[in-house]
């Protein structure tokens, strides 16, 4: 069975009923998450990142221009002993012991450590950074993506999930009935659409000693989004890539936790106590 373990790459602050209505006006701390994932697929053990929160080069991409309004607008708290490579380094993994890097979407608090990890491979979305890599500009602000954060030969690391093999899910899994195996997982991490809050957005099923946990990423920002169906600002709602779409995500996180057929882990999640 797989492992998971969760790290806090830096935090953002915004107000509470951005992402969760009626939630007041007070300023509140939003972790960025990472995970790294070990499993013991063909036999042997694979790790593999999920995420890297923020880096140093998020605040050098966004010091000034047109992309500073990205920091003002979420304030970013990053201090560089903070870094997942250096977090990593602490429990003795290296770059080079990583088997894949697994980005969930392409927004600045998900992908900015993405230069901090030469010659990792990357799974995506290939629909997701299809609709995502020519933006510039205001277009690219306007959904979050700082290109200046991707890595000159990431074209050339990258490998689509559209291109893994689809499985239909453990009956557990419902409402969610289909996903991807992850290449080398022995089917412990199974990669799933979780439309609406991003281009591509992507979730991972992973079968821990615990049973089944999803790594959901921004599907939700708060544990209510999904388990009292509280939603985030309609201010937010002018953000996402897909307003009926991301509705449509909520409820099946809502029906699979009433099911308590999976944890659901959420990147910034425990924002509002």
């Amino acid at each position: 069975m797989a492992h998971i373990t969760s790290f806090e790459v830096g935090h953002c602050a915004h107000p509470a009923c951005m992402v969760q209505r009626g939630a007041g006006f007070a300023s509140c701390l939003f972790p960025a998450r990472a995970y790294l994932i070990e499993a013991a697929g063909s036999g042997c053990e694979r790790r593999w990142l999920w995420d890297t929160g923020y880096s140093s080069h998020f605040h050098d991409h966004t010091r000034d221009g047109l992309f500073s309004i990205y920091r003002h607008v979420t304030p970013v708290n990053f201090d560089s002993a903070q870094s997942l490579r250096l977090q990593l380094k602490a429990r003795g993994i290296a770059p080079a012991d990583l088997d894949g890097l697994l980005l969930s979407h392409f927004h600045g608090d998900h992908i900015a450590g993405l230069r901090d990890f030469d010659a990792v491979p990357m799974v995506c979305s290939g629909s997701g950074w299809n609709a995502t890599r020519t933006l510039r500009g205001i277009s690219a602000l306007r959904k979050a993506f700082v290109p200046g954060l991707m890595p000159a030969d990431f074209e050339q690391r990258i490998s689509f999930v559209e291109s893994f093999v689809a499985v239909e899910l453990p009956a557990a899994l419902a409402p969610f009935t289909h996903g991807r195996v992850l290449p080398g997982s022995d089917g412990e991490v199974l990669l799933v659409d979780l439309p609406g809050h991003a281009a591509g957005h992507l979730g991972a099923f992973v079968a821990t000693r615990d049973g089944w946990e999803l790594l959901a990423s921004d599907a939700a920002w708060t544990h209510a989004n999904y388990r009292e169906l509280q939603r985030p600002s309609r201010l937010a709602y002018l953000i996402m890539d897909d307003a009926c779409a991301y509705d449509r995500t909520l409820q099946m996180l809502h029906e699979l936790d009433r099911a308590g057929g999976a944890a659901i882990r959420l990147t910034h999640e425990e924002a509002i106590a």
